[in-house]
């Protein structure tokens, strides 16, 4: 079994995180890029972006809080779609974020040209690479020293920018705005999925689920804060910038919100916001490091890589070799991909990862996993996931040649790493079986998925397991076919708990039979806990049954389709009292009879009773 890694980040370092991942180059950078593209509309383009990724983030927050598990994207395809697109989502993941991080390194050293004046574009990227370098070392000191920094950073970062639109929100000239979208709606289509990349750092803080603490909590609530002050201020801050700087000016610029502070606060200003500039590219920087490495440790972990990228250090416990490979990935975009080219390529990535985490949500749901337990739910579901696949079919087309054929390359090169080393060693079961036994009807294997969310939901909630659950875990469970009388289930039980208890199956079949006539054990409608005692020390079992069709109890006017039968010696009667106690509160849950009724193997009916929200004891 893999080593878990340590839960030392809370609600402010994940905020911080998906905060950080977001404000970089998008902002500092692009819109200069992209201004010749649109106009005055470069802000409906943003506008639009954030709009797109509304979708993907309420989806990735219901997958983050069901499976909160790092490699984020990767880890959630891979569970709903199987291996080889969960392959190529983890290098997609992978490589997306490390190539946003790469251009936030060259920012860096772009924007030091307006700090240090003279400095060579081979210095830029001697910069950007020396940063790398630094915020490598600060990956391997631990998550937790990341978040720190990150929190400390994204603070002065949004203090920095508030300023600025302080300042200059009465210095917009309604004059910039004139011929508002001069090239149509088109353009300004395509420039929002370009620009889309600025957003994807919002729900790579899944990435690192697996590290934050209370996730189902914390996960939601940080891209939720994250996406509301972060699209307030690239809005906000489009909009100042669009205001005060000249078309001609800025549709040139490379560093478009620095001119605007130079326009407003002079000289002084334009440093501030260079110095603001490169601390957004060293939040993104610092934190795609730490998102990125997860994926191929999550990949090595379930045999698609090989096993040296699942190693953790034994003092920090992060995963070391993980993020030096992506140290060294990132490197080499550095000093040979030119910015427009890694742009595109790392927004149709990001396109094409947040489509798969929509289809993956539709995936989970309709195959009705039982141990699938997400604390958030997406609202409008499958209509918001419908639409949003629609529009990143559409940006992903727009986005040209060059990032299309890089990605056919990419998925290309996978798909044959997938069938050489990771084929032969996959064993698992994704979510969409679940799916294909619904359409098909068809009994199909897929126990081990739903041990393994069992296992991610209990992890989760910090659940102790207590002697009931191990009870549980252990016991058999009967799944009944067609209607019988409740003398027939007397009998199954018997013949299934003689070999465990040591005891003859006539014996306790007699005993059965004899607590039944001496009072009723339905205890509500169409649910009974026949129970009895039997002679030796220690003894204590239970058998949960399910039989749809009902069993005919003679004190019960009503078909019993769910029972618990206990069998226990003297000695456990104390024990006897907590487990009806247990069962009381598990039959009480809402949706329950539901549940029990639609599981559709003994599995699925065992993780109902582990899955219980009863308080443990």
């Amino acid at each position: 079994m893999h080593k878990r890694l340590k839960r030392e980040l809370g609600l402010l370092g994940a905020l911080c995180i998906a905060a950080g991942a977001m404000i970089s180059s998008g902002l500092f950078v692009l819109p200069g890029v992209v201004f010749r593209n649109t106009g005055p509309a470069l802000i409906l383009a943003y506008a639009f972006a954030s709009l797109l990724v509304i979708p993907s983030m309420l989806s990735k927050a219901e997958l983050a809080t069901a499976m909160p598990k790092s490699g984020g994207s990767y880890f959630f395809i891979e569970r709903s779609l199987g291996a080889l697109p969960g392959m190529l989502a983890g290098l997609a993941n992978w490589f997306s974020i490390a190539l946003k991080a790469a251009f936030a390194l060259l920012g860096i050293g772009a924007f030091a040209t307006l700090v240090w004046p003279g400095i060579t574009p081979f210095q830029v990227k001697g910069v950007a690479i020396g940063c790398c370098v630094l915020f490598t070392l600060l990956n391997l000191l631990g998550v937790k020293v990341v978040g720190r920094i990150q929190v400390a950073l994204v603070l002065v970062l949004v203090s920095i920018l508030g300023v600025y639109v302080a300042k200059g929100i009465g210095a917009v000239r309604i004059e910039n705005f004139v011929g508002f979208m001069p090239f149509g709606l088109g353009p300004v289509v395509a420039t929002a999925g370009m620009v889309f990349v600025s957003y994807g750092g919002l729900t790579k803080v899944a990435s690192v689920a697996e590290e934050i603490r209370n996730p189902g909590r914390n996960i939601p609530l940080a891209m939720f804060l994250a996406f509301v002050v972060v699209s307030v201020l690239y809005i906000s801050v489009i909009f100042v910038t669009v205001g005060v700087v000249e078309p001609l000016a800025l549709s040139v610029s490379l560093t478009p919100i620095s001119e605007g502070a130079r326009i407003i606060m002079g000289r002084a200003g334009s440093v501030a916001l260079a110095i603001a500039a490169i601390l957004a590219f060293v939040t993104t920087a610092n934190s795609g490091i730490a998102a990125a490495s997860r994926s191929p440790m999550a990949m090595s972990r379930d045999g698609l890589l090989p096993g040296l990228l699942k190693k953790i250090g034994r003092v920090r416990r992060t995963p070391y070799i993980s993020i030096l490979l992506t140290s060294a990935f990132m490197i080499g975009a550095i000093a040979m991909l030119s910015l427009p080219n890694l742009v595109k390529t790392a927004s149709t990535m990001a396109l094409l990862l947040f489509a798969l985490v929509n289809v993956a949500v539709i995936v989970m749901r309709e195959g009705r996993v039982q141990s699938y337990r997400p604390t958030f739910r997406s609202p409008l579901y499958p209509w918001v996931q419908g639409v949003a696949l629609c529009a990143y079919s559409f940006l992903i087309w727009q986005m040209g040649r060059v990032p299309l054929l890089t990605t056919a390359l990419f998925a290309l090169l996978g798909t044959s790493w997938y069938l050489v080393y990771a084929r032969p060693r996959v064993t698992r079961q994704s979510a969409l079986i679940h799916l294909v036994e619904r359409v098909t009807s068809r009994k199909l294997d897929h126990s081990s998925l739903e041990s393994e969310l069992r296992k991610i939901v209990l992890e989760r909630d910090e659940v102790v397991q207590d002697r009931f659950d191990h009870l549980i875990r252990d016991c058999e469970v009967l799944d009944i076919e067609g209607p019988i009388s409740a003398q027939q289930m007397f009998q199954m039980v018997s013949r299934t708990l003689a070999p465990r208890l040591g005891i003859p199956s006539s014996t306790l079949y007699a005993l059965f039979l004899e607590r039944e006539e001496e009072s009723g054990t339905v205890v509500h409608p169409g649910i009974a806990i026949p129970h009895v005692v039997v002679e030796g020390e220690h003894l204590f079992d239970i058998v949960p049954v399910r039989c749809k069709e009902g069993i005919r109890f003679s004190s019960s006017p009503v078909p019993v389709r769910i029972a618990f039968v206990l069998i226990g010696s003297r000695d456990e009667r104390n024990y006897h009292l907590r487990a009806l106690m247990a069962i009381a509160h598990i039959v009480q849950e809402p949706d329950f009879e539901r549940k029990w009724l639609q599981a559709s193997t003994v599995q699925q009916l065992r993780n109902i009773l582990l899955l219980s929200e009863r308080r443990r004891g």
